[in-house]
């Protein structure tokens, strides 16, 4: 069992985008969780007083934990951090972010990690090969199978495949990367979530499931066997379902989690529904990671029109689960 008040890291993100600015605008609940935000702390003053945010962690000191609040671990930028303007020079402060927090969390200092969105192409761009956080973190902790999993509050759906290029998805949907996601998927969903034996509806990788073939045929060389194999292991999956049809009102209710084949087919569906509430979970790590499921949006950074929500809950449902474990 778990520390009744989790302490949760959160790391803020690119320095020229808006996870600053969003980190000192949360709310803690009272009395739920402590909440230790790693980033710069001139960076974190300037931008409270760019966007008009009261701010006023105290310095993070492990042994002085009251388990609620809010405390900042200051770890310096290499540059000046302006809005808006992406600094090659702290591109390795990023990654220094993310590690600081994952030492944490496998060391067990901190009990869960949120992270503000951090800029992919600027970290490649600077010569820091970086694909995402979830393969960022799965590579560092050795989990095999990172699942991505958005949660809304009408739906979950989880991907098999991730960022990859959209012609390359048919030759990395093989029977182990479906059948893993899933199993993967179902496990987090009961040991997390509390759900035995999850419903979990698969979709189809093409126009109407493949109309029998005609329109392709992964659904019948792999995605059906590997449906069928799950079921006469007494798993609850169904599909293939088409897409296009999967997320009406009538139809996806009734699954309790969806596997979408490639990041584009669910996440236009998750993005307008539920742009301010959905929340990015990793699943398979030994840790809890919750995120946002938007950018860095450095065209709002510091201007304080961007909107606390969507990274209030990640870090709200992050809270939350902690607690469970």
């Amino acid at each position: 069992m778990g520390p009744l008040r989790p302490t949760i890291a959160l790391t803020t993100g690119e320095p020229a985008g808006i996870g600053p600015d969003l980190a000192i605008a949360l709310k803690v609940p009272a009395n739920q969780a402590h909440v230790v935000l790693i980033g710069d702390a001139d960076l974190l003053a300037e931008r409270a007083r760019l966007t008009g945010h009261p701010f006023d962690a105290q310095p993070y000191a492990p042994d002085q934990l009251d388990g609620t609040g809010v405390s900042l671990l200051n770890i310096p930028l290499a540059s000046p951090a302006d809005p808006g303007r992406l600094d090659p020079a702290n591109a390795p402060y990023v990654l220094a972010l993310i590690d600081r927090a994952l030492h944490g969390c496998r060391s067990g200092e901190f009990d869960a990690l949120v992270t503000a969105p951090v800029h992919k192409a600027h970290l490649n761009a600077s010569g820091i090969p970086f694909w995402g956080h979830t393969e960022y973190l799965a590579e560092k902790t050795g989990t095999p199978r990172p699942v991505m999993l958005f949660v809304t509050p009408a739906f979950r759906v989880a991907l098999v495949t991730t960022h990859i290029a959209l012609k390359e998805v048919s030759a990395a949907l093989d029977p182990v990367s479906l059948r893993t996601t899933i199993e993967v998927l179902v496990h987090d969903l009961e040991s997390r979530y509390g759900l035995r034996n999850p419903a979990i509806g698969v979709l189809g990788l093409n126009p109407h499931a493949g109309e029998g073939g005609w329109f392709g045929n992964e659904e019948a060389a792999v995605i059906t066997p590997v449906i069928r194999e799950l079921q006469s292991r007494g798993l609850c999956v169904s599909g293939p379902w088409p897409a296009d049809t999967a997320f009406i009102p009538e139809t996806v209710h009734t699954q309790d989690a969806w596997v979408s084949l490639y990041h584009d087919q669910a996440l236009p569906v998750v993005k307008h529904a539920y742009f301010d509430s959905a929340v990015n979970v990793t699943l398979g790590l030994p840790f809890l990671r919750t995120s946002v499921d938007h950018g860095t949006a450095l065209d709002l950074a510091g201007t304080g029109r961007a909107h606390v929500q969507p990274l209030q809950a990640a870090l709200d449902h992050a809270i939350c689960y902690a607690q469970r474990r």
